[in-house]
């Protein structure tokens, strides 16, 4: 008699978060199925529901990623801290995402509410009030909003526009500018 195979939880579910960011990244929320993500781990699509609850929920785990820059770090200047987002957002190559961070991945399905509600949960909550508490003044939230869309936007226009100015740039090169831009807001 042929004993089953045991299976191991752990090692199963970190591979179907490792397919799911491979889908998410190149199909998007809606271009990206349970039974596909089920299928390139070789295990039915029952054992996605049973440990991740839904497709959101496992959208939720499988795209958010902590950021060095960002995490568990004593407070440290602006234009340091966002040239470190800078590296690490824009720069870095995410190679569980297909080469782009979580939060360009996320741009990808925004036009459902759901995942909106996490990218505004993840870089409001997360990101942008580590920004807001280095800024003095009643304006501090709207200009590290700011100093956000300007992240943001340089990570779009690199990965999801392909811009050719931004594209050539080097890390320092863009570094440079974006701390004096950063400079201003202060």
């Amino acid at each position: 008699m042929t004993q089953p195979r045991r299976r191991d939880k752990a090692a199963t579910r970190s591979a179907l978060l490792d397919a799911a960011r491979r889908r998410f990244a190149q199909h998007g929320y809606d271009g990206t199925g349970v039974r596909d993500i089920a299928g390139d781990v070789g295990v039915d699509s029952a054992l996605v529901f049973r440990y991740f609850g839904s497709k959101e929920q496992l959208y939720a785990q499988a795209v958010h990623a902590e950021i060095p820059a960002v995490a568990g770090e004593a407070p440290r200047p602006l234009t340091e801290l966002t040239g470190a987002l800078l590296h690490d957002v824009v720069f870095a190559d995410w190679e569980q995402f297909g080469g782009e961070h979580p939060l360009l991945v996320m741009l990808r399905s925004s036009g459902r509410a759901a995942v909106r509600d996490h990218l505004r949960e993840q870089i409001c909550e997360g990101y942008l009030r580590s920004f807001a508490d280095r800024f003095d003044g009643d304006d501090a939230e709207l200009r590290a909003e700011l100093v956000g869309a300007l992240l943001l936007g340089i990570g779009v226009m690199r990965s999801l526009v392909g811009s050719p100015a931004l594209g050539a740039a080097g890390f320092e090169a863009t570094r440079e500018q974006v701390a004096r831009m950063v400079t201003a807001l202060s």
